[in-house]
């Protein structure tokens, strides 16, 4: 995933970018990165932040950058914003995007000339740096934006810093959001919006999918017009953003209550206490709790202070260390207790196995698990929730390989698991749920998590649930 920040002021854009930009380290634990432009030109700054949050990283050159124009970013994966030279100009570009095609648009842009392109660490090209190649097969940036958003097969919102100001453009099925924030004398764009108001800034518009626009001084001019066909992820409610977000005018914290309330009046257990998988099954549990009367309590803390971070670090088996490290049991609110606990989504399932095993040695009675959504059967397409390079690292996939005895599903089977009335569906939950050794297993209902968010159906994606494009 990722997120970014850009500001555009009359004076001095250092303060607001640097924070706006930090506000955004709940999505990416990689790199981070500053481009600012003034009057000695363009500047930039990439850190690594894996073991260091952006603050740290980044307050020495805070203080020594000058410029009134800037775009900032959190990546989870690659190093940017970029700074190019080509026949626009210098410009610099950060992007959020999952880019499907990379192989077809790499020969394309070597058959029209491009003559390289760099390797990252990993020996991927930046995702980055090849949106801007596509933007420069075009004569204008603008035609060169629109390219870029139509060749890519899965997703890209981006802004691109010039000398006379921030073009920004979202996804063109806005996959992922872009705001705009305004106050005297400054204007900025945001994945967040949450990330400009403690800035002072106001709310002035969402961009719609595929808008482009381009943001000076003087104002936000709109470039090319939004499309009316919208496939936001309905996995930033769910997950991804910060309990302060909203997206299409839906609070997150408001849509988590929401799912909570759904989970409860479809249930029939009565345990002790309701609890979140803190931090993201939090507000989910708590709208559990007021929908069913049971007592929300908190019966483990997320060690914050040196472990803010819950992707990190990326190899897996220490991230399940640190995933388990992280949570401190209060002994008292566990002992003897039935407990039911709400995450936001099974994965790969090991964190959750290791949290109820924790759970289980502290003491629990009881153990039922309710995610907040509906079983994960298909790797996501279009944002980069988990770099996993198979759909088989899913465990509801896996229970499937085992009770179909094979790998290869067909669509077909997928959907008789997909659907909360069918017998399948209750088979891939027992055998889950035994695998994990839960006392209970209960998914949220895919209409009910879609009612919970409270836009027309046919604006959210769903693929990972249902594989539906």
């Amino acid at each position: 995933m990722g997120g970014f920040f850009g500001v555009v002021a009359k004076e001095d854009c250092l303060f607001d970018l640097f924070f706006g930009t930090d506000y955004h380290s709940h999505l990416g634990t990689r790199r981070g990165g500053m481009a600012v432009y003034g009057k000695k030109g363009f500047d930039r700054a990439i850190h690594n932040i894996e073991n260091s949050p952006f603050r740290t990283k980044f307050d020495k050159d805070m203080r020594e950058m000058e410029g009134n124009m800037g775009i900032g970013c959190i990546s989870d994966y690659e190093p940017q914003p970029l700074i190019v030279r080509s026949h626009h100009g210098t410009y610099a570009i950060t992007t959020v995007s999952k880019i499907n095609n990379t192989d077809e648009i790499v020969d394309k842009l070597f058959n029209d000339g491009n003559s390289h392109f760099l390797e990252m660490s990993g020996g991927d090209i930046n995702p980055t740096e090849l949106v801007a190649a596509i933007i420069n097969q075009k004569e204008n940036i603008i035609d060169g934006i629109n390219y870029a958003l139509e060749l890519i097969d899965g997703s890209l919102t981006l802004m691109v810093l010039t000398p006379k100001g921030i073009y920004g453009a979202r996804d063109r099925y806005g996959r992922t959001p872009m705001a705009i924030g305004k106050k005297k004398d400054a204007f900025c764009l945001t994945f967040e919006d949450f990330a400009y108001r403690n800035l002072g800034y106001e709310d002035y518009k969402e961009l719609g999918p595929g808008e482009i626009v381009v943001v000076d001084t003087e104002g936000v001019r709109t470039l090319v017009q939004p499309g009316k066909d919208m496939k936001i992820c309905t996995f930033l409610w769910v997950y991804y953003g910060y309990p302060s977000s909203s997206y299409e005018g839906i609070s997150v914290e408001q849509m988590r209550y929401n799912c909570g309330k759904c989970l409860a009046e479809r249930d029939n257990v009565k345990p002790d206490i309701v609890a979140g998988v803190p931090d993201s099954g939090t507000a989910h549990a708590v709208g559990y709790s007021n929908a069913s009367g049971i007592p929300f309590s908190r019966p483990f803390i997320k060690y914050t202070p040196t472990w803010p971070r819950s992707f990190m670090p990326t190899i897996q088996s220490k991230r399940d260390l640190i995933a388990r490290m992280k949570l401190l049991p209060v002994h008292d609110l566990i002992k003897d207790k039935s407990l039911l606990l709400i995450d936001d989504s099974i994965v790969r399932g090991t964190q959750l196995r290791e949290t109820t095993e924790f759970l289980y040695q502290s003491g629990a009675k009881e153990v039922h698990i309710r995610p907040a959504c509906p079983p994960l059967l298909y790797g996501c397409k279009y944002l980069n929730f988990s770099r996993s390079s198979s759909e088989m690292d899913l465990i509801t996939r896996r229970v499937i390989a085992k009770l179909e005895g094979t790998e290869d599903i067909s669509d077909e089977v997928l959907k008789e698991y997909a659907n909360p009335e069918s017998p399948k569906y209750e088979q891939m939950l027992e055998e889950i749920r035994k695998e994990l050794n839960f006392t209970s297993l209960r998914y949220n209902r895919l209409d009910d998590m879609l009612s919970s968010v409270g836009i027309p159906e046919d604006k959210l994606c769903t693929y990972c649930w249902d594989g539906r494009e």
